[in-house]
């Protein structure tokens, strides 16, 4: 076992180890303890982690300024925490993306955080560039030994990288005592301008991973597009919160007799008419409040689309404003169903952890109810396989994606 200092923690703290969750909360810490050379602990230095009774439990990053006290990277006493480590879980995550996602390796999420064992990571893949976010300190430092395996080993997977670019925006970051900055990354400036170009589904989109949201292209609903496109010929389609254009895209593309895409952004609108001119395809673009436009669609009775797809931002970052978030996906999706004539169709998301599975199919049954319908389920999906979820960490598990026929 490795020389470094030690934090000892509570029984229900230890309890939450034992299932394999990686997160150490400030109130689940009893004391820290030196090393064996006399090293205390520091923020963004390992820790290992041991019950009341000193049985080891795990060896993580420390944060004093963090709620999340310590996040474990492993439980094996014996691991090194080298850059050997780093670059063998880095093979671990891209062996698995080849495997789940195959010919879509190209535009997919390469790591994904606690999924992929990297505390507070995000790796975006579009074509031939990454896109970065890190939330972690801990990670923060030694993020280029494993931004650099990336770009060694991702030639023996197809993909030559000609682009890094850090979006290190996210509040948590403050809350990690980091500052916040975004910017190229060991010169690699192969698309200087932001832009770069994807083909997902065999759609093509403009990615502008320095100012869209996020990193550039929500690239979690790869396969929900594909769910939502299936039934979308000859029908009118309503894509609400359209942000790059994606769904009503994936809706055109599958013969979708009319497809209008709404944002509250004119920047958005801008992204998905560029996209729609990528491929030829052409749609209705709306720059508008989507409750104020489903409002005055209930209002004046009017029943203009068959179809309507509702994929908002999270409504609640936090278990603070879950209630709030309740009440407002259960208006926009109220309002949705009141909108279709019966037997329309409905795709409704939620990309918020703290909207758990249970919760958000209560709401949509109370929602249900109060428009007076009923809902044919078709499907219950989630994320796209390079986001995936570890049963033991429910925050992983934040994307919740349904289809339903209004009846």
């Amino acid at each position: 076992m490795l020389d470094l200092p030690k934090i000892f923690i509570t029984e229900k703290g230890e309890r939450h180890a034992k299932t394999g969750h990686p997160w150490v909360f400030e109130g689940e810490v009893v004391r820290a303890g030196g090393s064996p050379s006399g090293a205390m602990p520091e923020d963004g230095g390992l820790v290992h982690v041991f019950s009341p009774k000193e049985r080891y439990l795990g060896t993580g990053y420390y944060n004093s300024r963090s709620k999340i006290r310590v996040r474990i990277l492993s439980a094996n006493a014996n691991d090194r925490f080298d850059a050997d480590f780093y670059r063998r879980r880095v093979r671990y995550a891209l062996d698995y993306r080849r495997t789940v996602m195959g010919a879509d390796f190209s535009a997919c999420r390469l790591i994904h955080g606690e999924a992929d064992r990297f505390p507070g990571l995000t790796v975006d893949l579009f074509t031939d560039t990454l896109v970065v976010e890190c939330l972690s300190l801990g990670t923060e430092r030694v993020k280029d030994v494993i931004l650099s395996a990336l770009v060694e080993f991702l030639p023996d997977y197809g993909v030559t990288v000609s682009t890094v670019y850090e979006r290190n925006e996210g509040e948590l970051r403050a809350k990690e005592g980091m500052e916040k900055y975004k910017g190229f990354w060991g010169g690699l400036t192969g698309h200087a301008d932001g832009h770069t170009e994807i083909a997902e589904n065999g759609i093509r989109y403009d990615v502008d991973f320095i100012e869209g949201q996020k990193t550039g292209f929500f690239l979690d609903q790869k396969y929900n597009r594909l769910a939502a496109a299936k039934i979308a010929e000859g029908r009118r389609v309503l894509d609400c919160f359209t942000h790059t254009g994606a769904f009503a895209l994936n809706c055109a593309k599958a013969g979708a007799a009319h497809v209008t895409a709404v944002d509250i952004s004119a920047q958005a609108i801008g992204q998905t008419r560029r996209n729609a001119a990528l491929n030829g395809i052409d749609a209705e673009y709306v720059t508008a409040d989507v409750f104020a436009l489903l409002t005055a669609m209930v209002n004046e009775r009017r029943h203009d689309y068959d179809y309507i797809i509702l994929d908002p931002p999270a409504f609640t970052k936090s278990s603070a404003t879950v209630k709030d978030a309740y009440r407002g996906y259960k208006d926009i999706n109220y309002r949705a169903m009141r909108c279709l004539p019966r037997g329309g169709y409905l795709a409704t998301a939620s990309c918020s952890h703290f909207m758990t599975r249970p919760l958000f199919e209560a709401m949509l049954d109370e929602a249900a109810r109060d428009a007076g319908v009923e809902l044919r389920q078709i499907e219950s999906r989630a994320a796209a396989p390079d986001h995936p979820v570890l049963r033991c960490v429910p925050e992983t598990d934040y994307l919740k994606f349904y289809l339903f026929q209004v009846v």
